[in-house]
């Protein structure tokens, strides 16, 4: 089964999110690194967001982090003013819910939102926490050995990797 194109996916994003952010004049578009700070970067560029795009490195928030260590390319957060503000959350891939959920325990030390929107570029299912995003560029489904990896940021491309059990 091939996997869509990510350009289309972004389009489809923009479509559900503009008129979110034609609505509300605060909003803040935040990437998880790494590809979610791609995809965010292009749907920043496609709203014409005024605000300062946020990346969000959630490398210590992890919790597999005592089990695998640190990554050796932490990247660090660079967050506008979040406080009372409508929060676009933006990651390529979500699957278990536990990315999101290191992100959202983040976002919360840097200010308490008005609201979080979660916009994800693919959704393919296999949650062990209770999180769904509100935007999706598109559902697929994959097996439970299988991830789908996003490279960029220019152009973006994705492809699937097999994990062996």
């Amino acid at each position: 089964m091939s996997l869509p194109q990510p350009e289309q996916l972004i389009a489809n994003m923009a479509s559900a999110l503009s008129p979110i952010t034609q609505q509300d004049q605060d909003v803040v578009m935040v990437g998880i690194h790494t590809g979610g700070a791609w995809v965010a970067q292009q749907l920043h560029d496609t709203l014409k967001l005024e605000s300062e795009l946020g990346l969000l490195d959630i490398s210590f928030y992890r919790d597999d982090f005592s089990q695998n260590g640190l990554h050796p390319k932490v990247k660090g957060s660079q967050l506008p003013d979040i406080e009372n503000k409508t929060v676009i959350l933006v990651d390529d891939v979500i699957m278990s819910g536990r990315t999101i959920r290191a992100a959202m325990n983040e976002l919360f030390d840097y200010g308490r939102p008005e609201k979080i929107i979660l916009a994800c570029l693919l959704d393919v299912g296999h949650r062990e926490l209770p999180i769904q995003a509100d935007v999706v560029g598109e559902k697929i489904e994959r097996p439970v050995n299988q991830r789908i990896k996003l490279s960029g940021p220019t152009p973006l491309t994705l492809s699937t990797v097999t994990l062996d059990k």
